[in-house]
This record gives structure tokens, C-alpha cells and sequence, in this order.
């Protein structure tokens, strides 16, 4: 999506020079009206730093404007909770605090602020209790992901029976079936481990091992 990049001193000088012959009201409600629409649409196709910058430039025009307000608090809030989800937290917690100046009353972006404060708290927490929980936690990602496709094989093989009627097929889904279980039995030994590491801690020898190998406490298979 394109949008037009207007320069905030060409404009203030393209509406004073319109206010000494009397056209700054229509030009002004233009150009705030087109900034809005291209926030409308960056909004609803996700694109929500496109959406947030539109719609901030249609407020330097016309801090009053509505729907240039509501869209803003709208974006900023999607915005925001999109890089809460990434773990940016300061990036997250700046977008909030432009929200908030619009809207000060905002429940949806008070409620996320206050989340991201106590998320904030407990990873410093997980950290103190388990430096190395991050790769830890990439460990358990990929075991699961690989749990996702062994189930998708089933499938493949039900599928294919359904079509060929070939017993085999059967015979191969229940051997992966098997070869499932296993690994979801061993991943979830693994999740318990972590969770336990993250909520209390590493001990002090395994720690100093792990900083050493710079390997994973968890259980491997």
C-alpha cells in the first residue's frame, strides 16, 4: 500500500497559505478524510505501523478529528499487543503511551500496559531462576514441531488407504501412531523439567555446568 508522503512544514505552509484565502477548511477536512480512509485500509489488511503512521499525520492536521483518534487508539492497541507477542516489550510499552495520550481513559491499552509490566517482572524472574531457559524453551518448540509432522504422516497414511484400500497403509499409520505416543511421553517429561527450572531455578553445580557447555538441562530423548 502506498501512502503519500507529505511533509509536515509543506502542509502547515500549504494550510496557512489556504487560510489567507479562505480554502484551509475543505483542504484541511481533505486531507485529514484521506489519512483516516488510508488507515481504515493498512487496518484491516494487518498492516498496522502503516495504519498507526496514517492516522497519527490525519492528527497532526486535526487533533479533534474522531475517527482519526479512534483509529489511532485502535492501532496502537493491535499494534502494541503484535509487538507484546514478538517480546518487545519497550517497543510495545512506547506505542501504548502515544495511545494513552489520545485516549487516556483506554481500558483495552491501560489492561495491556499492566500485562506487559507484570510480564516484564516475571521474565526477570525466569532469567534469575534459569539464564538458559530461552534455548531451552526453542528445544521444546522444535520437539513439538516435529510432533506436528509425525501427525501429519498418520494422515497421509489414513488417506491413503482411503483411496487404495491397501491394508498396509493402515499397518504403517499404527506403527508412526506408536512412534507418536513415544515422543509425546518423552516431550512431556522434558516440559515438566523446564517448567520446573524456570519456576525454581537452576541448582547452583548444574548451573555452572550448563554456563560451561552452554548445553540444555533438559532430558534429551
Amino acid at each position: 500500500m502506498y501512502i503519500f508522503k507529505f511533509r509536515p512544514l509543506a502542509i502547515l505552509g500549504l494550510l496557512g497559505t489556504l487560510a489567507l484565502t479562505g480554502c484551509a477548511g475543505p483542504i484541511e477536512r481533505w486531507i485529514v478524510q484521506t489519512r483516516v480512509h488510508q488507515g481504515d485500509v493498512a487496518l484491516e489488511r494487518g498492516n498496522l505501523a502503516d495504519a498507526e503512521l496514517s492516522y497519527r499525520l490525519a492528527l497532526r492536521v486535526d487533533p479533534a478529528d474522531e475517527p482519526a483518534r479512534t483509529g489511532f487508539v485502535q492501532a496502537a492497541g493491535d499494534y502494541a499487543q503484535a509487538e507484546y507477542a514478538k517480546g518487545q516489550f519497550d517497543t510495545a510499552l512506547t506505542i501504548i503511551n502515544e495511545g494513552l495520550k489520545i485516549d487516556p481513559s483506554s481500558v483495552r491499552l491501560s489492561a495491556l500496559r499492566t500485562s506487559i509490566d507484570q510480564a516484564k517482572l516475571k521474565r526477570e524472574i525466569v532469567i534469575s531462576n534459569y539464564p538458559t531457559y530461552r534455548e531451552a524453551g526453542l528445544q521444546l518448540q522444535r520437539a513439538y514441531a516435529e510432533i506436528d509432522v509425525s501427525n501429519k504422516a498418520i494422515m497421509a497414511s489414513l488417506r491413503s488407504f482411503s483411496y487404495t484400500y491397501d491394508a498396509e497403509q493402515l499397518t504403517k499409520a499404527i506403527k508412526q501412531s506408536y512412534e507418536l505416543q513415544l515422543d509425546v511421553a518423552k516431550d512431556t517429561n522434558r516440559l515438566i523439567v523446564y517448567r520446573q527450572l524456570v519456576e525454581s531455578g537452576v541448582p547452583e553445580a548444574a548451573h555452572a555446568a550448563s554456563s560451561a557447555s552452554g548445553a540444555s538441562l533438559l532430558p534429551l530423548p
